[in-house]
């Protein structure tokens, strides 16, 4: 049963408690807005208590961006399980920036990962939109997915102390041992993430769910969202579900929603390969010119981890750098001075490269995104658990990425991977989109993207019927990130939804 609800407005001032502060907020009920699901009444429309974001920072990230001015923060309830909306509630992180002029509506933010904070992407993304009509027109909205960042119960695997041992320790060389050491690791995340039932409801399905009771609470009648990487996973999905729900999207760095987890393997160690060649071919004057050299400087690592102050760099770390390193050219400076001192028996500045992707702060403290990641891969996608198939698969990727720089430094070995230990089924597996009825959206990819290659977004658009935009670079996302050619047609149409020419590229 769908129920239409007009939007009420109440603004009261109360006084609540953040982790002992006490911070006065204002409380704003403007939903519920739009058709309520049955039984989700109370959700739909709940009233946010909006205030002083600096009481929710729990790490150096969000310490930066929740001091921003002019930013609000609240947090949302939703149901644990939707098919047990009576049972027990959890909270979403929400970030606000308000509109500078006329107000359009919100626009959803979400940065991919899975399990980056959209919270603090939000503010970053915001500064980098505060010279266009985005920030005029639009409250900027970012949210921590569920089990993410400042959104309860958090999902946790491993401490901080067991994440560094982990990047140090030596590989382990025999399917037992790896499969030994995925099985621990599952275990850990269920008894430390809140159990099974947590874990069988932190996927996509339930995320987009999430999003449409912020939608409502919020007071819109439709959602415009801009998805980055897997945040065009959460897009295609929202759209699958709630298509009359949808004004506008862009979708940028594209998950193909089609393609099984093998061929997104073996396309992503490839993209990988062609930033590293892309990054050779301008370096006439680098320290380190060659794979070849890369390789050769890389292989003591295996057995020797380097000295950094009072840690040691690993090959998995060095690798994790230069991975992080290749995701933007405009990084590449980083990694050709991170490379020159690798020849100078030097780690310092790979390992900063390795901590800032694995979410590692100075004082040795880590973000949740690599749990997150892991937990909301293993129910977003169908595991292998039979051995045949495991073989057969390993085969293909091996042979498909033979001579690679990531198949040479990280083996592939047939051995059952954590997910194929996960205590609960997964809920997504890839599909071809069911999303009559949307309005046309706006997928954008780039050539030489090293994590979601270029034909993902191909076949996205294809997929979804939207119109193109392919962004000449190499680079992974493009939106809001120096062209002003993609820049301009994207905020065209989030503000005017006015389209851009057809197969547009920039």
């Amino acid at each position: 049963m769908i129920v239409l609800a007009a939007a009420a407005l109440v603004v009261s001032g109360c006084t609540t408690t953040i982790t002992g502060t006490p911070i006065v907020g204002v409380t704003e009920q403007l939903g519920p807005k739009g058709p309520v699901p049955a039984g989700l009444d109370r959700y739909y429309g709940q009233a946010l208590v909006w205030r002083d974001c600096r009481a929710m920072a729990h790490d150096d990230e969000s310490k930066g961006a929740f001091a921003t001015k002019g930013v609000e923060c609240a947090l949302l309830s939703v149901p644990l399980d939707y098919t047990k909306p009576d049972g027990r509630a959890i909270t979403i992180g929400v970030l606000r920036q308000r509109a500078s002029g006329e107000k359009v509506g919100s626009l959803m933010i979400n940065p991919g990962g899975p399990g980056a904070s959209g919270m603090s992407a939000a503010v970053y993304i915001a500064g980098k939109a505060k010279k266009t009509a985005l920030v005029q027109r639009f409250d900027i909205i970012g949210f921590d997915p569920r089990g993410v960042g400042v959104s309860e119960p958090r999902i946790e695997c491993l401490d901080d102390a067991e994440m560094d041992a982990e990047r140090v320790a030596p590989s382990l060389d025999t399917v037992p041992e790896v499969e030994a050491d995925n099985k621990e690791f599952a275990e850990k995340c269920a008894q430390r993430s809140g159990g099974a039932e947590v874990l069988a409801n932190v996927g996509t399905r339930d995320v987009v769910r999430d999003m449409d009771v912020l939608r409502s609470a919020l007071g819109e009648e439709k959602l415009d969202y801009l998805g980055y990487s897997y945040g065009t996973r959460i897009g295609t999905a929202y759209a699958e579900a709630f298509p009359a729900n949808v004004r506008s999207m862009i979708l940028d760095g594209a998950v193909d929603p089609n393609q099984d987890p093998v061929q997104q393997v073996i396309g992503q160690v490839k993209g990988f390969e062609q930033a590293l060649d892309a990054y050779f071919a301008q370096c006439a004057k680098c320290e380190v010119k060659t794979k070849a050299r890369l390789e050769e400087l890389l292989k003591p690592l295996e057995d020797a981890p380097l000295k950094v102050d009072d840690r040691a760099l690993s090959l998995s770390d060095a690798t994790t750098g230069i991975a992080a390193a290749l995701y933007n050219d405009e990084y590449w400076p980083i990694l050709t001075q991170a490379l020159k001192e690798l020849t100078q028996g030097k780690g310092d500045t790979l390992m900063l490269l390795a901590d800032a992707y694995l979410g590692r702060d100075d004082e040795g403290e880590y973000t949740n995104l690599m749990a997150a990641l892991t937990a909301i891969r293993c129910v977003d996608e169908p595991r292998i658990t039979d051995r045949a198939q495991l073989e057969s698969t390993s085969r293909e990727i091996v042979e498909a990425t033979k001579g690679t720089f990531m198949a040479d430094t990280e083996p592939q070995l047939p051995a059952l991977d954590t997910c194929a230990f996960w205590p609960v089924p997964n809920t997504s597996e890839p599909h071809q989109p069911k999303v009559a009825g949307i309005p046309t959206l706006v997928v954008i990819s780039t050539t030489g993207d090293p994590a979601t290659p270029y034909a993902a977004g191909v076949n996205l658009a294809k997929s979804l019927n939207a119109r193109l935009i392919t962004y000449k670079a190499t680079q992974h996302t493009a939106f809001l990130d120096g062209s002003s050619c993609v820049d301009n047609a994207g905020v065209d149409y989030l503000v005017e939804l006015k389209l851009p020419t057809q197969d547009l590229t920039c």
